[in-house]
Protein backbone atom coordinates (compact mmCIF):
# COMPACT_ATOMS: atom_id res chain seq x y z
CA UNK A 1 0.00 0.00 0.00
CA UNK A 2 1.46 3.40 -0.76
CA UNK A 3 2.40 5.45 2.69
CA UNK A 4 1.69 9.11 1.07
CA UNK A 5 2.19 11.87 3.63
CA UNK A 6 -1.26 14.10 3.24
CA UNK A 7 0.52 17.87 2.77
CA UNK A 8 -1.41 19.41 5.82
CA UNK A 9 -2.10 18.21 8.88
CA UNK A 10 -5.17 19.94 10.45
CA UNK A 11 -4.97 21.11 14.10
CA UNK A 12 -8.40 19.16 14.96
CA UNK A 13 -7.04 17.40 17.88
CA UNK A 14 -7.77 14.10 16.27
CA UNK A 15 -5.20 11.09 16.23
CA UNK A 16 -4.03 10.02 12.64
CA UNK A 17 -5.74 7.05 13.06
CA UNK A 18 -9.00 8.89 13.83
CA UNK A 19 -8.57 11.24 11.12
CA UNK A 20 -7.83 8.45 8.82
CA UNK A 21 -11.08 6.52 9.51
CA UNK A 22 -13.43 9.28 10.05
CA UNK A 23 -15.90 8.60 7.16
CA UNK A 24 -16.45 10.43 4.29
CA UNK A 25 -18.91 12.29 2.24
CA UNK A 26 -17.71 11.56 -1.37
CA UNK A 27 -19.43 13.62 -4.53
CA UNK A 28 -18.78 12.83 -8.01
CA UNK A 29 -20.14 15.35 -10.77
CA UNK A 30 -19.52 16.72 -13.52
CA UNK A 31 -20.87 15.93 -17.54
CA UNK A 32 -18.31 13.44 -18.51
CA UNK A 33 -19.31 9.97 -18.02
CA UNK A 34 -17.83 7.95 -15.29
CA UNK A 35 -19.78 9.49 -12.04
CA UNK A 36 -22.21 5.94 -11.08
CA UNK A 37 -18.87 3.77 -12.45
CA UNK A 38 -16.53 5.70 -9.82
CA UNK A 39 -19.47 4.85 -6.90
CA UNK A 40 -19.87 1.19 -7.57
CA UNK A 41 -15.66 0.82 -7.90
CA UNK A 42 -15.73 1.80 -4.19
CA UNK A 43 -18.68 -0.26 -3.57
CA UNK A 44 -16.83 -3.29 -4.60
CA UNK A 45 -14.32 -2.28 -2.54
CA UNK A 46 -17.05 -1.76 0.48
CA UNK A 47 -17.91 -5.25 -0.78
CA UNK A 48 -14.77 -6.67 0.26
CA UNK A 49 -14.01 -5.12 3.43
CA UNK A 50 -17.24 -6.77 4.08
CA UNK A 51 -18.83 -3.65 4.86
CA UNK A 52 -22.95 -4.04 4.35
CA UNK A 53 -23.53 -1.44 0.84
CA UNK A 54 -26.83 0.33 0.17
CA UNK A 55 -27.21 1.56 -3.05
CA UNK A 56 -30.16 4.04 -3.99
CA UNK A 57 -30.59 4.01 -7.25
CA UNK A 58 -32.79 8.05 -7.93
CA UNK A 59 -34.23 8.63 -11.31
CA UNK A 60 -33.00 6.00 -13.00
CA UNK A 61 -36.17 3.50 -13.97
CA UNK A 62 -36.56 0.50 -11.88
CA UNK A 63 -37.26 -1.24 -15.08
CA UNK A 64 -33.56 -0.79 -16.56
CA UNK A 65 -31.67 -3.63 -16.12
CA UNK A 66 -28.26 -2.64 -15.23
CA UNK A 67 -25.20 -4.24 -15.15
CA UNK A 68 -23.58 -3.05 -11.63
CA UNK A 69 -26.93 -4.30 -9.97
CA UNK A 70 -26.01 -7.37 -11.17
CA UNK A 71 -23.08 -8.32 -10.22
CA UNK A 72 -23.23 -6.64 -6.74
CA UNK A 73 -26.49 -8.65 -5.99
CA UNK A 74 -24.32 -11.88 -6.44
CA UNK A 75 -21.43 -10.37 -4.86
CA UNK A 76 -23.73 -9.66 -1.93
CA UNK A 77 -25.01 -12.92 -1.69
CA UNK A 78 -21.84 -14.84 -2.12
CA UNK A 79 -21.50 -15.03 1.80
CA UNK A 80 -17.85 -14.02 0.98
CA UNK A 81 -17.69 -9.97 1.43
CA UNK A 82 -20.71 -7.17 2.77
CA UNK A 83 -24.22 -7.96 1.64
CA UNK A 84 -25.66 -5.17 -0.88
CA UNK A 85 -29.39 -3.61 -0.70
CA UNK A 86 -30.41 -1.85 -3.72
CA UNK A 87 -33.29 0.74 -4.05
CA UNK A 88 -34.93 2.03 -7.48
CA UNK A 89 -36.89 5.21 -6.85
CA UNK A 90 -36.73 6.96 -10.46
CA UNK A 91 -39.86 5.96 -13.36
CA UNK A 92 -37.52 6.70 -15.77
CA UNK A 93 -34.15 9.10 -17.12
CA UNK A 94 -35.17 12.16 -17.13
CA UNK A 95 -32.11 14.82 -16.99
CA UNK A 96 -33.22 14.95 -20.61
CA UNK A 97 -37.52 15.34 -20.28
CA UNK A 98 -37.69 16.48 -17.07
CA UNK A 99 -41.42 18.17 -17.12
CA UNK A 100 -42.65 14.25 -18.73
CA UNK A 101 -41.36 12.88 -15.63
CA UNK A 102 -42.62 14.95 -12.40
CA UNK A 103 -43.74 11.20 -10.74
CA UNK A 104 -39.75 11.26 -9.96
CA UNK A 105 -40.21 14.33 -7.64
CA UNK A 106 -42.24 12.33 -5.46
CA UNK A 107 -40.01 9.02 -5.87
CA UNK A 108 -37.31 11.22 -4.69
CA UNK A 109 -38.78 12.36 -2.01
CA UNK A 110 -39.81 9.22 -0.68
CA UNK A 111 -36.59 7.62 -1.62
CA UNK A 112 -34.62 10.45 0.84
CA UNK A 113 -36.81 9.71 3.32
CA UNK A 114 -35.23 6.05 3.80
CA UNK A 115 -32.19 6.76 3.61
CA UNK A 116 -32.67 9.25 6.50
CA UNK A 117 -33.84 6.30 8.46
CA UNK A 118 -31.50 4.40 7.23
CA UNK A 119 -28.41 6.63 8.31
CA UNK A 120 -30.48 7.12 11.82
CA UNK A 121 -30.42 3.39 12.08
CA UNK A 122 -26.97 2.94 10.83
CA UNK A 123 -28.07 0.05 8.50
CA UNK A 124 -25.22 0.38 5.85
CA UNK A 125 -21.31 1.13 6.24
CA UNK A 126 -21.25 2.36 2.70
CA UNK A 127 -24.38 4.32 1.04
CA UNK A 128 -24.01 4.99 -2.86
CA UNK A 129 -26.76 7.70 -3.61
CA UNK A 130 -26.86 7.84 -7.45
CA UNK A 131 -27.94 10.48 -9.34
CA UNK A 132 -29.15 12.29 -6.42
CA UNK A 133 -27.00 15.40 -7.22
CA UNK A 134 -30.20 16.12 -9.70
CA UNK A 135 -33.01 16.32 -7.00
CA UNK A 136 -31.36 18.81 -5.34
CA UNK A 137 -30.41 20.85 -8.24
CA UNK A 138 -34.12 20.34 -9.52
CA UNK A 139 -35.05 21.32 -5.58
CA UNK A 140 -36.63 18.37 -5.28
CA UNK A 141 -35.16 17.72 -1.75
CA UNK A 142 -33.54 20.26 -0.08
CA UNK A 143 -29.52 20.62 0.12
CA UNK A 144 -29.49 22.32 3.42
CA UNK A 145 -31.20 18.89 5.29
CA UNK A 146 -29.25 16.84 2.95
CA UNK A 147 -26.07 18.43 4.45
CA UNK A 148 -27.45 18.55 7.61
CA UNK A 149 -28.12 15.21 8.12
CA UNK A 150 -24.85 13.96 6.46
CA UNK A 151 -22.91 16.29 9.10
CA UNK A 152 -24.52 14.64 12.10
CA UNK A 153 -25.13 10.56 10.67
CA UNK A 154 -23.76 8.71 13.69
CA UNK A 155 -21.13 5.83 14.01
CA UNK A 156 -18.72 5.38 10.71
CA UNK A 157 -20.90 5.40 7.33
CA UNK A 158 -19.67 6.53 4.09
CA UNK A 159 -21.62 8.26 1.61
CA UNK A 160 -21.39 8.65 -2.25
CA UNK A 161 -23.38 10.77 -4.46
CA UNK A 162 -23.31 11.24 -7.92
CA UNK A 163 -25.09 13.14 -10.84
CA UNK A 164 -24.43 16.15 -12.72
CA UNK A 165 -24.85 19.61 -11.25
CA UNK A 166 -24.40 18.84 -7.55
CA UNK A 167 -25.11 21.89 -5.58
CA UNK A 168 -22.49 24.40 -4.22
CA UNK A 169 -23.25 23.62 -0.95
CA UNK A 170 -22.80 20.07 -0.80
CA UNK A 171 -19.80 20.60 -3.00
CA UNK A 172 -18.06 22.27 -0.43
CA UNK A 173 -19.48 20.15 2.65
CA UNK A 174 -18.34 16.45 1.03
CA UNK A 175 -14.91 15.50 1.74
CA UNK A 176 -14.11 14.76 -1.47
CA UNK A 177 -15.34 16.08 -4.86
CA UNK A 178 -14.46 14.84 -8.34
CA UNK A 179 -15.61 16.45 -11.43
CA UNK A 180 -15.85 14.29 -14.19
CA UNK A 181 -15.38 16.45 -17.67
CA UNK A 182 -16.17 15.12 -21.22
CA UNK A 183 -13.29 15.04 -23.64
CA UNK A 184 -14.58 13.49 -26.18
CA UNK A 185 -17.98 10.79 -26.31
CA UNK A 186 -18.87 8.32 -28.83
CA UNK A 187 -22.74 9.89 -28.62
CA UNK A 188 -20.82 13.33 -30.02
CA UNK A 189 -21.41 11.81 -33.70
CA UNK A 190 -24.19 10.42 -33.56
CA UNK A 191 -23.41 6.83 -31.57
CA UNK A 192 -25.93 5.74 -28.84
CA UNK A 193 -25.16 3.77 -26.36
CA UNK A 194 -24.42 0.23 -26.09
CA UNK A 195 -24.28 -3.06 -24.06
CA UNK A 196 -21.04 -3.49 -21.46
CA UNK A 197 -20.18 0.43 -21.89
CA UNK A 198 -23.32 2.04 -20.99
CA UNK A 199 -24.78 -0.47 -19.33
Amino acid sequence: MPKGQPSVVPDDGLTTRQRRNRPLVVVHTGVGKGKSTAAFGLALRAWNQGWPIGVFQFVKSAKWKVGEERALRVLGDSGEGGTVAWHKMGEGWSWVQRDAQMDNEEKAREGWEQVKRDLAAETYRLYVLDEFAYPMHWGWVDTDEVVSVLRDRPGTQHVVITGRNAPEKLVDFADLVTDMSKVKHPMDVGQKGQRGIEW
